[in-house]
């Protein structure tokens, strides 16, 4: 049996960054996410986000690949979203997500950075965190 544990930090948002994710809802959709997964097998340390977007730190087994977790964490809570009508319109992600790898050592970095994303928001919009995401990781070239 392989010993595998890596780490990844993903996110994601709505589409066209629409704020469907209000505070009377934010929790419950990722409460759900996480149920959700840990149903299928994918191991959430953590999840949190904003009105427009998702972070979640996570980590892969040795039988699972990116786009597979990332399209059934958004697939499905979509679904859900839609299904029990917690948003006026028809709610959507974007397709686009970051992905990056997180080293062992930065794990509790990352966690907190997630867990205070309400805070952090206060003083940065998504747009910023975004630009900042881009040029932290060199993802120049992957435009909008």
């Amino acid at each position: 049996m392989p010993y595998i544990k890596v780490w990844l930090q993903i996110v994601w948002a709505t589409k066209n960054r629409f704020p469907f994710l209000t505070d009377e809802i934010r929790q419950s959709v990722f409460e759900h996410i996480r149920q959700n997964a840990k149903m299928k097998g994918i191991f959430i340390d953590s999840i949190n986000g904003y009105k427009d977007h998702v972070h979640c730190l996570l980590s892969l087994s040795n039988d699972q690949s990116i786009s597979k977790v990332v399209q059934l964490i958004k697939g499905e809570s979509s679904f859900w979203i839609n299904k029990q009508q917690l948003c006026a319109m028809d709610f959507q992600w974007q397709e686009e997500y970051f992905a990056v790898s997180v080293s062992y050592s930065q794990l509790s970095a990352v966690r907190e950075y997630i867990h205070n994303q309400e805070q952090h928001h206060q003083k940065k919009t998504f747009q910023q965190e975004y630009e900042a995401f881009v040029k932290k990781y060199d993802f120049a070239g992957r435009v909008e």
